[in-house]
């Protein structure tokens, strides 16, 4: 791979990982860290690597077909592309609101904004992020998530390495081997769904990169190649990995044993809550350093979910009128990204405003959204699994043994903990 041309390429996979590195990095790794210190490190590893062959599956199959997942999930299978759209037009409004809300809460421990309404702020967050989209187009998101992506890196790379010389407040080293309480239970569930929900970000995901592809292709006037295309998402999914780590390990050294209460409250208590314990345990710079890469951490989850819901419905909606192939071309399908932008962005408002009229929590309201991406995940990973080993590939491009094997069993995974999580939510199941 010539390094001017890899250079061209890389974008797609940078963005999925602002995608990816919000909420379930944020909220749910660091609450892991506070409460079990350690003991969930591996099942985070492992989740990521579940799902990691299924959210590639978009990047290798166009780069290998030159279409769009999208167009791969109509040609191989007429249900795929309504059933796909019927789950977005869910799944997109409930995660735009949720993760712009927690920007918004994180807002407000800027100085100059700490009184104000965070449900204002989190209008505000989608508002900007709108009209970067509608007025910035491709080439602005991929401009500003490359920075927020390397910020929130660099960030809270930082403050892990500063923690991890300083020493941990509490004996955390033992929670390699066993945490009181224990995170194994049928009860934890709740907890333990959403945080596979989101980590490293919903199946559903495998198509966003894609689409990106081509917006990239166009900016650049560089298709890139099956290599390159495989770089670029390798390298974005190594970021999510890492940060997680990162944030598992803030959590665990500033927390641990206070976890249970960090969720508890109101949304703003969460916000000064986080904060709080990091400056306590880190000395008041820490301040400097934790706001900055939260808030980049959930702008850049907002902003792209933003672009990518809208993107794959306007897209899906020209596929299914035969207007075009909902390759993000311009002309009918920008047209198309414009309205859902704006819809999205209205919808959310909406579901803000009811959330504040409804005195729902933040921990309601995102791990609702988390809990729902985790149950719709099934399907979505058999769609992609199915598309990339069909004959519309060719065969030296289809998975081979060892990544067929891990989606047979990513596929299983996903199918017993969801039924494990609906016994115990609706029918009492492991209920003390």
């Amino acid at each position: 791979m010539a390094s001017s041309t890899l250079r061209q390429s890389i974008g797609p996979g940078i963005l999925l990982a602002g995608a990816c590195i919000g909420g379930s990095h944020l909220m749910s790794s660091t609450t892991a860290g506070a409460r079990f210190g350690f003991a969930l490190v591996l099942l985070i590893l492992l989740i990521n690597l579940i799902k990691y062959p299924f959210l590639r599956v978009g990047t290798r199959f166009t780069a290998a077909t030159g279409l769009s997942l999208l167009e791969g999930f109509q040609r191989r299978n007429k249900a795929y592309l309504p059933l796909y759209l019927l789950v977005s037009l869910v799944t997109g409004t409930a995660t735009i609101a949720a993760v712009s809300f927690v920007a918004g809460l994180l807002l407000t421990n800027v100085p100059g904004l700490t009184g104000w309404d965070p449900y204002g702020l989190s209008i505000g967050v989608l508002v900007v992020s709108g009209l970067i989209l509608l007025l910035g187009h491709y080439k602005a998101l991929d401009r500003l998530s490359k920075l927020l992506v390397a910020l929130l890196t660099l960030l809270t790379g930082v403050a892990a390495v500063s923690l991890l010389i300083r020493g941990p407040v509490g004996d955390v080293a033992a929670s390699w081997v066993a945490t009181d309480p224990s995170p194994w239970t049928l009860a934890n569930l709740a907890f333990l769904i959403p945080l596979m929900g989101w980590m490293p970000g919903p199946v559903e995901m495998c198509v966003w990169p894609s689409l990106w592809m081509f917006s990239r292709a166009r900016d650049t006037e560089h298709t890139a190649s099956p290599a390159e295309a495989e770089f670029d998402f390798n390298l974005g999914y190594g970021v999510t990995v890492v940060t997680a780590l990162f944030f598992i390990t803030l959590g665990a050294y500033t927390m641990y044993g206070t976890g249970d209460g960090m969720l508890a409250g109101s949304g703003v208590s969460f916000a000064q809550k986080l904060i709080k314990l990091y400056t306590a345990a880190m000395g008041g710079w820490a301040a400097w350093v934790i706001i900055p890469a939260a808030f980049s951490a959930m702008f850049s989850t907002t902003i792209t979910c933003l672009d990518a819901y809208p993107r794959s419905i306007g897209a899906i909606q020209g596929l299914l009128t035969g207007q075009d192939s909902g390759d993000a071309a311009p002309g009918p399908q920008r047209r198309r990204f414009q309205l859902w932008v704006v819809i999205h962005l209205l919808v959310a408002v909406v579901a803000l405003v009811v959330a504040k009229s409804g005195g729902i929590g933040v921990k309601d309201f995102v791990f609702g959204a988390m809990t729902g991406s985790f149950l719709s995940a099934p399907l979505f990973a058999w769609m992609a699994m199915d598309t990339i080993n069909s004959s519309l590939v060719p065969v030296e491009h289809r998975y081979g043994p060892v990544m067929r094997g891990l989606c047979w069993f990513g596929l299983l995974f996903f199918l017993v903990f969801s039924l494990l999580f609906v016994a115990s939510a609706f029918f009492g199941v492991g209920a003390s």
